[in-house]
């Protein structure tokens, strides 16, 4: 018996952001359960099982019919706190909007996140812990790895970088929690390096810290270059041509620019937050503050031996989190549901016959 899954996600309206690319990739591999599963996505239908990948308003009108025969799954994106960081919002609208995420998550009969740490912050607003699973973000090595050196220093040149010049790279919207004025400072102080960062205002002037970027986008170091914001089709080439993935975030879930440049070999260097603990393990470099940064950087290009390490822990993380081992997460935690689904209705179907024979 093959058992209906209907996506539904608004991810794509707004370009520059990591869950439409999460979404592409998470309904690539539900299609790949096809013996089981029978995918469809923002149909008006009623499915086995419906799994809200974004939380536009217009999709409680369905929540009865989801839930009439089926299952509600919810995607954690974000919670109140990650927002903070993220969007300048008008304090009555900041409030109602953090109620709706919150009644929007407790209105699902399963939910899941990317990062386990996750799981007790949903606890903390008074979500059963029990409904919530963890599978982690994928990558498709197809659509991202690494290409010949030839290759990527052609692609430095039409990037307007110096072919041979240490890179250094990051991808992420323009936003205070991704610590892009840290990003700044560093191509400061390290002149002899070139910095890039693909990413724009995907959220517009709502953007935390809108007008001090702004202000810093219009007179930027001379080795600093931001690209804006690139197809995702472009984003292979982005990552290739760096010599490392430096993402200075605050506060995060699991960046799918992360796994990205992982899956293309790229050492990465991550700001030190328990977020990571996790989920990365020791795939990554590590620093706290400017001067950890720039020592990482420094040794990277100076100490071959150390880039290659670096280069290894990326390809390790990289192979952890493998098409194969998250494929499987998924056709678990869908035939579960699936199973709950089938047991309802069998539950249902008793009760009422027997409502049927007692009258």
């Amino acid at each position: 018996m093959r058992y209906t899954i209907n996506m539904l996600s608004g991810a794509h309206k707004v370009k520059g952001q990591g869950v439409s690319s999460a979404y592409d990739e998470q309904v690539a591999l539900a299609r790949q359960l096809d013996e089981k599963f029978d995918v469809s996505e923002n149909k008006l239908a009623m499915a086995d099982i419906t799994h809200y990948h974004t939380i536009n308003p217009q999709y409680i009108l369905t929540f009865p019919l989801a839930g009439l025969r089926g299952a509600r799954v919810g995607y954690v994106h974000f919670l109140p706190e990650t927002v903070d960081g993220s969007l300048h919002l008008w304090k009555p609208f900041q409030k109602a909007f953090y109620w709706y995420l919150l009644r929007f998550y407790k209105s699902m009969d399963y939910l899941v996140t990317v990062n386990p740490d996750f799981i007790s912050h949903l606890a903390a607003y008074g979500i059963d812990p029990q409904k919530v699973t963890y599978i982690p973000n994928y990558v498709s090595s197809e659509r991202f790895h690494p290409l010949p050196q030839d290759q990527i220093s052609a692609l430095r040149q039409q990037f307007g970088l110096e072919p041979d010049r240490f890179t250094v790279c990051c991808a992420g919207q323009l936003q205070t929690r991704k610590g892009i004025f840290d990003f700044i400072r560093l191509a400061e102080r390290m002149p002899s390096f070139q910095f890039i960062w693909a990413g724009g205002f995907s959220f517009g002037n709502i953007t935390e810290g809108y007008k001090e970027i702004k202000e810093k986008l219009e007179n930027p170091p001379a080795n600093l270059h931001f690209t804006g914001i690139l197809e995702r089709e472009q984003m292979n080439d982005f990552y290739n041509i760096g010599d490392v993935m430096f993402l200075p975030s605050y506060d995060e879930l699991f960046p799918m620019t992360i796994l990205e440049a992982m899956c293309c070999g790229k050492p990465i260097l991550l700001r030190d937050i328990d977020i990571y603990k996790n989920i990365l393990f020791d795939f990554y470099l590590k620093g706290n503050d400017l001067d950890d940064f720039e020592k990482q950087l420094r040794r990277l290009q100076e100490d071959p031996a150390f880039y290659q390490q670096a280069c290894q822990m990326a390809q390790k993380g990289n192979a952890f989190y493998s098409k194969e081992h998250v494929l499987e997460m998924w056709d678990q935690f869908y035939s579960r549901v699936a199973s709950d689904v089938q047991e309802n209705r069998a539950r249902h179907k008793q009760h009422r016959l027997t409502k049927g024979t007692n009258a």
